[in-house]
């Protein structure tokens, strides 16, 4: 039986501290690394924001410039609109003003019907700066041809004052200057102008216009609102 041996050694201090030197050494590098490593991450990706950012400010302005052309191609559609509206009004206005002209002179001619004494058309313009209107009533008739039709004019206005309904009368639309009425004479059509004086809170909504003599009697009532906006004809006197 081999007895064992043991051999006592002395422990070096100074090679002691060298391991653990080294042990350190290893643990700060690394710790660098680890530091580093993280640094380079966050700056890559600092770096990269302001390419995101860049691209969502592309993409608001070019959102913005589709908007400004959408609101541009809104105006001109709008404003083709508003022409053309124009332009429908403006025709329709000229049809209307046909058809009246060729109603008049269809009226004249007459062929083989023939008419008497009527009103034909009624224009009213405001006098500026107060109640009064003038007033162009045209007439017409075609029952006595080449014979001259003589007699008088009056206007009656219908309308609302202190909320009622009421009819001013010719002698107080005339101020009592034309209190018969305005006279006429023609032989086919003619155009009788005078001057109406409304009162004080009258709101008119109808006019009638009367003619009355030889050639018999006309009565013709018409709306103030499109009697104010007739179109002016030729004063003509046959």
């Amino acid at each position: 039986m081999s007895t064992p041996h043991f051999e006592i050694r002395q422990i070096n201090p100074a090679r002691s501290r060298w391991v653990w030197l080294f042990a350190a050494l290893i643990w700060l590098g690394t710790l660098v690394l680890t530091v580093a490593a993280t640094s380079l991450f966050l700056a890559k990706s600092v770096k990269q924001e302001p390419v995101a950012v860049s691209v969502d400010h592309m993409d608001v302005e070019a959102l913005k410039m589709r908007i400004a052309v959408l609101e541009r191609s809104e105006q001109v559609a709008k404003a083709a609109l508003g022409d053309l509206q124009k332009t429908l009004r403006d025709r329709e206005e000229e049809i209307a003003g046909v058809r009246a002209d060729l109603a008049f002179y269809g009226r004249l001619v007459g062929g083989a019907k023939r008419e008497g004494l009527a009103v034909h058309a009624l224009r009213l313009t405001p006098v500026t700066d107060s109640r009064a209107w003038n007033f162009a009533a045209t007439l017409t008739q075609n029952f006595k041809r080449g014979a001259e039709t003589a007699g008088r004019l009056t206007l009656s206005v219908t309308g609302i004052v202190n909320g009622k309904i009421d009819t001013v009368d010719w002698k107080s639309l005339s101020q009592e200057s034309e209190s018969a009425g305005i006279g006429y004479a023609f032989k086919y059509f003619q155009q009788v102008n005078g001057i109406i004086m409304l009162p004080d809170g009258f709101e008119p909504n109808s006019v009638r216009v009367s003619a009355e003599g030889a050639g018999g009697r006309s009565v013709q009532e018409f709306s103030w609102e499109d009697a104010a906006k007739a179109e002016e004809s030729g004063n003509v006197r046959e």
